[in-house]
Formats: C-alpha cells, structure tokens, sequence
C-alpha cells in the first residue's frame, strides 16, 4: 500500500467490523461515506483477535490482521479502496490487554513454561502470591464446579496431539509442559522396550530443572513427533498410557499438579486470581504494556502503518487500565509524531483531561453528556423523583446508590484484585514500624473503601517519576475523607498513611508498587459500579444513564454549555453514539422530553403500572418501550434480560435465577401481546415523535459543528432506536442509505424533507449539509438571543457559520413570540433561503426546517 499524505480528521464514520461484515464489505460502503462527506472511516479494531470475535476487542495476536474478516490481502484492498475515495482510517486498538486462550500463541507459551516462558513478563501474572499452593502458577477459572469433582467425573482429558501433549476440558485447551511426561512416557518405553522412547523420558525429566532453555523442549517435541510417526507401536504404547491416565484420576492429577497452571471453579475467578483482568471478564488478561518490549511487539503492525500512511489516527480503548498512562502517550506520540490520538477516556462531571496527555482528546462521552443535558428540564426534577418514589419506593440519593454499587462489586466480582492490592500494602506496612501491626482484614477493608469513595475513575500519580498533580491530590483527599468519615471503626491513622503513600509523601519500590496497582483498580470498580450496576438500578429518567454521565445530576444550562466548549481540546472526538452507549442518541433525544411532560407521562404510567413482582424492572420496561418504540418483542426481552443481570439484584450473571427471569420474560412478552396497552403506549408514544426528531436534529447539528471531529457511528445518520450492545451493532441498510443520499443530490426543498420524516432523510440532510461547511469553522463564540422565549434556542458561530437549535421544545410549543438573535448575513444552507442579517426573529428563521446553519458565504 503507497503512503498517502497525513490526514487530519474532520469528520469520522465508526463500522463496526465482524465476521460477514469485514474489510470487503467495509470497502464497499467507501463511495457512500465520501458522498457524505466524512473524511475518515473509523473502525473497531481488526487485528487477529479470538475466533468469532464481533467487537474485535479480545486480540490474540497483535502481529497480524483478523483473518474472519478476510485477512491481509483483503485488509490491503479495504485500505487501497478508502484511498482511491479520499478517505483517511482511523483505527480503535487496544494495549490494555489481551484474550486468553489456546488461540494466544503467547499466552500458550506461558502456560506452558510459567514463569521461564519468554511472554511471562508480557502478562500482568502474579508469580509470587501469598498463597504457597498459588506460587508460579496462573489460576484458570475454568471449570463448572469444584476441581476435584470434575476431574472424577473424566472431564478433564490428557490428549495426545503428534508430538504433543494437551489437557481439554470441553472448549478449552491447555498445553502440557514437556518436563512434565517422564513418567508417561518412562512407563510407555517400558511396554514397548523403545530405548529411544525410554531416552526421551529422561531428557524431559531433566527439562523441569532447565525450564528456561526452550530449545531442548522443541528439540523433545520434535523428536517425540518424529518417532511416533516412524515408529507406530511406539506411538500406541503411549496412547495406551494416556488412556489409562484418563482412567485414573490419581494419576492425571499427578500430572496436572505439574503444569504452570491451575484448573479452578469459575467462581474463584471473584477471590483468588493470580493475574489482572480486563475488568471482571477472566478471559482477557492485563498486559505489561509499560515494557519497551511488550509496547515494541504489541505495537508494531500498528504503528507501520501509521509511519505508511495507512492510518492516520488511532483510537485508544481503555487508558485508565494502565499502569502509567501518561508514559504510555509519551511513548505512542514519539512513535506517531503526526497522528490523530484521541483515548477513551471517561472523564466525570468536573474533571479534566489531564492537559500533559500528548494526546488530541477524548473520544466524546464528556461532549455527549454535556450536549444532551442541554434538552433535559430541570423543572421536571422534583416531579419525576416523586412519580418514581411513589412507584417503586423511597430510594437512597444516586450518589449513595453509586457507593453501595461500588462496594458490591469490590466484594465480589473485583475481590481478587482488592486482595492483590491489600497484599502489596501489607508489605508496605512491614518496612514501617509503625505500621507493621495493622492487621491484613483492616488494610483490605481501606482499600476496598477508599476505592468506593474514589470521586472520578482513578488518579495519575506516577509514582517512579515522582510526580503528583493537584487534581491527584484532590481526588485523594477527598476519596481518603470520605472513607474516613464511613469508616469510623478502622484507625484513622491507617487512613492518614495511606493517603501519604498515595500522594508520594512516602517513597519506596514497594510504595510504588502500591501506588500504581492502586490506580489500576479504581478504574474497573468505577466502571463496573456504576456504568453496569448503578446505571441498572436508578431509573428515575434513564435518558441521564450514560457513560461517563451522572443520573443525579438534571439537565445542564446553555451557559454551561457554552463555556465548556470554549474550553474544549479543539481536535478531540465528539460524539452522541457509540458501540458502548446505553442507548442511541435518537432514544435519548425522545427520552430526554418526558422532563418537560412529568404529569402527562405519570398520568399513563399510573395507567400500566402493578403488572410486575419488580416495580423498579417495570418501570424501566416502559422508559425503555417509549424510548425505543416501535421495537420488536424479542430485542426487548433480550435487553430486559440484560438489563436485570447488570443490576444484580434478583439475578446477575454470575447467580442467574432462572425464575426470576422466565417471569420477567413472561411478563415483557404479556406487555407487548396486550392491545390495550400498546394502542395506549402508541397515543403517548405519538406525543413525543416529532419533538424527540427535533431534539436529535438540534443535537446533531451541534456535534457536527462544535469544536471538535464530530463522529457518526454506523447506521445513525438515519433515526435510530437501539438499546445497548449487542442491540446497537445489528447490522445496517447501507443501500436505504445510499438511495437516500442519491435522493438529496438536487437538494430538494425543505418541505420535501420534511414529507419524508419517517425515512429519516432531515437527519440525513443536515448531517449532509454540516460536513459541506466543516472545513471553513472558525473560532467558537457563543450568540445569545432576545426575548421572553430566549431560553429555548442555543447558537454559537464558528466564524462565518452559525449553528442554531431549539431546546425544550414541547415547552416551546412552536410559538417563539418575540424571541430573537443578531446574526451576520448569509444563507441558510438547510433551507436554501438568504438571510439578510441583524436582528432575526427565530419564528422567521425556523419557519421552514426546525434547526438553521448559517454561512456567510
């Protein structure tokens, strides 16, 4: 592939790559994207990741391009392809960790070798836990019920593979180390009267002291490979003892007990796992990505292509799960001096991206949230908090919710990386006198409450250059008080000396070590507290429920508005829909206006309500019906199902009632085969159409023209009603889109657009029209308009283009009254029609399309 000229972003277009829509499917919506006027398709990551991966994100070999999506040669057509239509890539990639399993030829070799493998220091393994029975081995949370139980049972199988050993376990695969098969193959020698065999047996007894010399364990393996296919008696023989093995679950534990692994009960994956997760999720490990090594062999494939111009930005998923984030940037912008970087980085209301990330930005959760609480009515507060009061009981304020929720996860999903943390801080505690006698129960418990009381996702001390921001010290501070103030029966001391670890005021390689793991698990008790349980348990207005949002918090002022995206990092990622999202923006945007209409919206809940054991379940089901309508049956009963797992109450993942949830599906299913209420869902449904396609044109016409690079995900440049994943990534009608787009071409008048609401073709059009201007935005400033309706309309100019929009729209009830705005002459691009300048009443200015672009030229 010929290197093209460096790109800068303007405007991206997120696909969602899996197998069945890979690269050349990809490539084939190229002309279309082009015509839309996006300069770069951004796409979900592609490199070889586990076998029938629909989200990319679980990599089991960074070295190469997925195969399932058609592989290198059709990966170098996808990118020739973009290039001849003059877009730029942007891709998602992910340093965090890595997908276990026998696929990871990595992982595989550490398996095998434990801590002498040549990739142990690749893995975030603890080799040396506390636990004696633990120590060089990985715990593989594997098994349905206890170990001992499946290993009677003959689950768990020896298996001969050429000159190769494995141990299976249904799907799963394992390695057996050969410095483990003296015995077995000592005992087939001995049948078969083979010296050669009997001469193998030994050298691999001797492997187990010379476990690092991988050479003479190929050497082995090849050798047993070659004389079992010369030498077929010899290779029954040894079949015959793997049999037995089989047989005998004395002697396969024998061997087990060997390896550099540990099958386990999948319910010890919660307490007793040895290395770090992606999260709770036991199937992708942490990777040591602050190595030079691991960077340099992760990173390879990835940054020749941006050195040859293949790509020209990179998205970074997951930053706060490194260990130093900052020298992780520090590192990616000396090798992609030129490249748009921007990180997932999920900021909380108030804080910052930290401003020494040689970074370009976010990837838009913060602008999400901020743009969407622009249409949240913050006179529907105190209304709705008491309509969902009545009907599911007093609840505890969100922020002690989001505590509660927290803790749970601590204690259970995220218990083995508390004690991991606890077990570096009790060392920590024995090299100061002190300290030394707090006892292991006390450490833990400060560390899981601190966690809980941690303000934001996590801190960026780096603690081996020394460094500490203000904003670390505040978040400190504040997590370390509140634990304080909550736990009164722990010594306050305790509280006092950690907090001067975290803020480096005690200095160490231990210290350090506690500092740092510390950061790393702040972040998964954030994210799994709050985004998948919290989220799941406070219904009061779910449109509030997103990533990076606070459910607490009831609309955000246009002034606020203003005044964040004055101050926004100018190249960063806005967005209002994503793969991760909650919902779609456009089920938001609906929503977002039953804060305008709390009396109307309880007086036909009050109508459905009493049908479910779960009042809080139930009034989820009809948010989520009114927001997504019209829906199918079975997306609703999937994403109920969801739903109530993530709020791990009556069911949860890991402890599935199967009653609770045939009821919860019977009950979602009865709903909806009901006429009445869905003719009455469909009346009150009818009230909130247009205005919610109203509030998604206003929205996404402030993305597309605020200070950023506005990013469309697939499918969302028509209405779409999705629910979260994997509802959000059902495939897209690529060719509706295409005839669509051809429709707008002689650009139509705005009442003919406007007659095709229900296509979607007034989103499509201003999406069309913005990214025409984008590349003549100029600086931002806000514009505030006159009159007794002035709080209903949000502009602001970017040079000679001026966005604005209504808000709050049923409460405008299209009357605008005297209601104006000063603006410069031009034309309205969304309506054809001149505008003559100075005072504009908005009734003149949106007589025709509900939002107004502006440009001057």
């Amino acid at each position: 592939m010929p290197p093209h000229p460096r790109k800068p972003p303007l405007a991206t277009y997120r696909v969602q790559l899996r197998p069945g829509f890979g690269f050349e499917e990809a490539a084939a919506i190229a002309p279309y994207l082009a015509e839309l006027g996006v300069s770069h398709l951004y796409s979900s990551p592609y490199l070889q990741a586990a076998k029938g991966s629909t989200h990319g994100y679980d990599v089991i070999d960074p070295t190469r391009v997925n195969e399932e999506l058609g592989g290198a040669e059709a990966h170098e057509r996808f990118c020739r392809t973009l290039g001849k239509n003059g877009l730029g890539q942007v891709l998602d990639i992910v340093p965090n960790h890595m997908a276990i399993g026998a696929e990871n030829l990595w992982w595989w070799d550490v398996l095998e070798n434990g801590p002498s493998s040549r990739y142990a220091a690749y893995f975030d393994v603890d080799w040396s836990p506390p636990q004696e029975r633990f120590r060089n081995t990985v715990v593989l949370p594997i098994l349905g019920d206890h170990y001992g139980r499946v290993l009677e049972a003959g689950e768990i199988q020896l298996v001969r593979r050429a000159g190769s050993f494995e141990v299976h376990y249904f799907e799963h695969r394992m390695p057996v180390s050969p410095s483990s098969l003296d015995t077995l193959l000592g005992e087939a020698a001995e049948r078969c009267g083979s010296e050669e065999l009997a001469f193998l047996a030994e050298a691999s007894s001797r492997l187990e002291s010379a476990a690092h010399r991988h050479r003479d364990k190929e050497v082995v393996r090849a050798q047993l490979e070659r004389l079992f296919r010369e030498q077929p008696d010899v290779a029954r023989a040894v079949d015959e003892v793997v049999e037995e093995t089989n047989r005998d679950p004395d002697r396969l534990d024998a061997l087990l007990s060997r390896q550099n692994y540990r099958p386990a009960f999948w319910r010890t994956a919660g307490r007793e796992l040895d290395y770090r997760r992606f999260f709770d999720v036991h199937t992708l490990a942490g990777l040591r990505t602050e190595d030079e090594r691991v960077f340099a062999d992760t990173h390879a494939l990835v940054l020749d292509w941006v050195r040859r111009g293949v790509l020209d930005g990179l998205r970074i998923d997951h930053p706060d799960g490194l260990r130093d984030p900052e020298q992780y940037f520090e590192r990616l912008r000396a090798a992609a001096p030129d490249a748009w970087i921007v990180v997932e980085k999920i900021l909380e209301p108030g804080e910052r991206l930290p401003e020494s990330w040689p970074v370009d930005g976010t990837t838009g959760y913060d602008f999400l949230n901020l743009v969407g609480g622009l249409f949240v009515d913050p006179e529907g507060e105190r209304p709705l908090t008491d309509l969902y009061a009545e009907l599911t009981g007093p609840c505890s304020e969100y922020s002690e919710l989001v505590w509660q929720k927290k803790h749970l996860v601590l204690e259970e999903l995220l218990a083995a990386e508390v004690n991991r943390v606890a077990e570096v801080f009790l060392q920590v505690c024995e090299r100061h006198r002190c300290y030394r006698d707090f006892m292991r129960n006390e450490l833990r418990a400060a560390v899981r409450e601190v966690a809980a009381c941690f303000p934001v996702y996590r801190s960026y001390v780096r603690a081996e250059a020394g460094k500490v921001t203000a904003e670390d010290e505040e978040h400190v501070t504040t997590a370390i008080e509140a634990a304080r103030s909550r736990r009164v029966d722990l010594p306050s001391d305790l509280f006092d000396f950690f907090r001067d670890l975290l803020l480096l005021k005690v200095r160490g390689p231990v210290e350090s070590e506690l500092v740092m793991r510390f950061q790393q698990l702040t972040g998964p008790a954030m994210a799994k507290g709050v985004e998948d349980t919290a989220f799941y348990n406070f219904h009061r207005l779910v449109a509030l429920n997103e990533v990076g949002g606070d459910p607490g918090r009831f609309g955000i002022s246009p002034e606020e508005v203003h005044r964040t995206l004055s101050e926004s990092w100018p190249r960063a990622m806005l967005a209002t829909s994503t793969h991760d999202t909650k919902r779609s923006e456009d089920v938001r945007a609906r929503l977002a206006l039953l804060s305008e209409i709390p009396d109307r919206w309880a007086e036909f809940v009050h109508r459905w309500f009493g049908r479910f054991s779960d009042p809080n379940a139930e009034y989820l089901l009809y948010q989520t019906l009114v927001g997504a309508w019209p829906i199918e049956t079975d997306r609703v009963v999937a994403y109920m199902e969801k739903a109530a797992r993530e709020a791990k109450g009556a069911t949860s993942w890991t402890r599935t009632d199967t009653e609770y949830e045939d009821s919860l599906r019977s009950f979602v299913e009865a709903v909806l085969a009901d006429g009445d209420f869905v003719a009455d869902l469909e009346a009150f449904v009818a009230l909130l159409v247009e205005p919610g396609r109203i509030n998604s044109l206003a929205q996404t016409l402030v993305k597309l023209t605020a200070p950023g690079v506005p990013d469309i995900y697939q499918g969302t440049e028509l209405w779409s009603l999705a629910l979260v994943d994997p509802d959000n990534r059902r495939p897209v009608d690529y060719e509706e889109r295409r005839q669509l787009l051809n429709d707008l071409a002689g650009e139509p008048a705005p009442e003919e657009i406007l007659a095709r609401m229900d296509q979607g073709l007034p989103k499509l059009w201003v999406i069309r029209q913005a990214l025409r201007l984008h590349r003549r935005l100029g600086s931002y400033a806000p514009l505030q308009a006159k009159g007794d309706r002035a709080g209903h309309v949000f502009a602001f100019s970017r040079g000679e283009i001026v966005t604005v929009v209504p808000r709050l729209v049923i409460g405008l009830g299209g009357d605008w009254g005297d209601t104006s705005l000063d603006l410069p002459p031009g034309r309205n691009e969304l309506t054809g029609e001149d505008v003559s300048g100075g005072e504009v009443r908005l009734s003149d200015l949106l007589r025709r399309f509900p939002v107004a672009l502006l440009s001057s030229s």
